[in-house]
C-alpha cells in the first residue's frame, strides 16, 4: 500500500495595485497547518481610502483550504466595508462564496456586544447610595419579620421542628469547638508574648496575667468565636436557605402554609443565641491557658502564682460583659447569615454570592456593635 505524500505549499497574499482598484491574489493552501501570513499589509494599503476605491480576489494559484482561509478573509472584507471600498467577491471559489453569504446572511444585532464604559464619579456614588438605601431597607424589613417570628415564639403559635433546633445547636456548638480552640489559645498566646515585651522591662511579668485574662474575657474571647462563627455558621446559614431559594423549597413551603421566617430562620436565630455565651467562655478559658502556657515556660512565674494572679484580676463583671456581647453577636451573624440567604437568587452563582456576603455582612456587623459596646462600658465605668 502506498502513501501519498501531499506537500503543503505555503499561504501567503500578494497585492497588485492598479488604481482605483486593489487586487489580492491568494496563493498556496490555506489549511489551519500552515503559518497565516502578515494581513497588516494589505490592511494598510486598504487604509489609504483615496487612492483604493475596489477590491478585488485573484484566485488562480489558490490549493487547498478550510477556515482559515474564511477567518483572514472575513477580517478583509469586514476592513474594506468599514472603509467604504467596494469589495468584489465573484472570483472566488462558489463554496468560499457560499460560506460568506452564510456569514453575513443576518446582520450582527446591534448592541449584542459587551462595551466597556466607564462611569462618571457622581454616577458611581449615587450608584453606592442606591444600593446602601435598599440593603438598610431590606434590613429593617428583615428585622421586623423576625421580631414578629420571635413574638409568635413567646405566644407558643411559631411553627417549626424542635429537632431542626437540637440540630443546628450541635452544629454551631460541639462541631465548631476544635477551630475555637486552636485561635483562641493562639490569641492566648499572642497577648501574652505582646504584653511580655513590655513588662519585661520592668520586672512585672506577673502582670501578664491580667492582660491576658482581662484582654480575653472582655474582648478577645467574644470577638474571636464571633469571627469564627461569622465565618463558619454564618455562611453555612446563607448557603442554605440559597440553596433552598435556588430549588424552590422556600416557595414550597409558603404552598403549604408554613411561614418561611418562623420554620426557617427562627431556630437558627436561637441556636446562635444559645451556643454564643457558652463559647465564648470557652474561648475565654483556652485564651488563659495560652497565656499560662507562654507565662509558665518563658519567664520565671509559676502557675499557681499566674492563676492567683487572674483570680484576682478578673472579676464576674469581666464575664458578663464578654457574654453579653458574644450573645449580641450570635444575634448579628444569624441575621447576616439568614438575611443573605433569603435574599438569594435562583442561580448557583448566586449562592456563592450570598455566603460570601454574608460573612463580610457578619463581620461588619460584629465589629461596629463591639466598638459601640466597648465605648458604652467605657462611658458607663464599667
Amino acid at each position: 500500500m502506498t502513501v501519498m505524500d501531499i506537500s503543503s505549499v505555503p499561504c501567503e497574499f500578494k497585492v497588485n495595485h492598479k488604481a482605483p482598484t486593489l487586487e489580492v491574489s491568494i496563493v498556496g493552501d490555506w489549511v489551519l497547518e500552515s503559518q497565516a501570513p502578515d494581513l497588516e499589509i494589505v490592511l494598510a494599503q486598504l487604509g489609504d481610502v483615496s487612492q483604493v476605491k475596489r477590491l478585488a480576489f485573484s484566485t488562480e494559484a489558490l490549493g487547498r483550504w478550510d477556515s482559515l482561509l474564511m477567518t483572514e478573509l472575513i477580517r478583509l472584507i469586514d476592513y474594506g466595508a468599514k472603509q467604504g471600498i467596494q469589495v468584489d467577491t465573484a472570483t472566488l471559489p462558489e463554496g468560499i462564496q457560499g460560506l460568506l453569504s452564510l456569514v453575513y446572511a443576518v446582520p450582527e444585532r446591534v448592541g449584542a456586544r459587551r462595551e466597556e464604559t466607564k462611569m462618571p464619579w457622581l454616577a458611581v456614588i449615587g450608584n453606592g447610595g442606591l444600593r446602601i438605601q435598599k440593603d438598610a431597607h431590606a434590613l429593617v424589613v428583615f428585622i421586623g419579620e423576625t421580631m414578629l417570628s420571635v413574638a409568635a415564639l413567646a405566644r407558643g403559635k411559631a411553627r417549626f421542628r424542635w429537632v431542626d433546633l437540637w440540630t443546628y445547636i450541635q452544629d454551631c456548638g460541639p462541631s465548631a469547638l476544635p477551630i475555637v480552640s486552636l485561635i483562641s489559645l493562639l490569641v492566648g498566646l499572642i497577648l501574652a508574648f505582646v504584653g511580655a515585651v513590655q513588662l519585661a522591662l520592668f520586672g512585672a511579668q506577673i502582670y501578664i496575667a491580667d492582660l491576658v485574662g482581662l484582654g480575653m474575657t472582655r474582648e478577645m474571647g467574644g470577638l474571636m468565636a464571633a469571627i469564627i462563627m461569622s465565618g463558619r455558621t454564618g455562611a453555612s446559614y446563607a448557603a442554605q436557605l440559597g440553596t433552598m431559594q435556588v430549588n424552590s423549597e422556600i416557595d414550597a413551603l409558603k404552598t403549604m402554609g408554613f411561614e418561611p421566617m418562623e420554620f426557617l430562620v427562627l431556630p437558627r436565630i436561637l441556636a446562635l443565641i444559645l451556643i454564643m455565651p457558652l463559647l465564648c467562655l470557652y474561648a475565654d478559658l483556652m485564651g488563659i491557658v495560652g497565656g499560662a502556657l507562654v507565662t509558665v515556660s518563658f519567664f520565671d512565674v509559676s502557675l499557681v502564682e499566674y492563676l492567683n494572679r487572674t483570680a484576682n484580676a478578673v472579676h464576674l463583671t469581666d464575664f458578663t460583659i464578654g457574654i453579653v456581647k458574644c450573645a449580641v453577636f450570635g444575634v448579628l451573624i444569624a441575621l447576616s447569615g439568614c438575611m443573605r440567604g433569603m435574599q438569594c437568587g435562583r442561580s448557583a452563582s448566586s449562592v456563592g454570592d450570598a455566603a460570601t456576603s454574608a460573612v463580610v455582612t457578619g463581620i461588619i456587623f460584629i465589629v461596629i456593635a463591639d466598638s459601640l459596646m466597648t465605648i458604652m462600658c467605657n462611658r458607663l465605668g464599667i
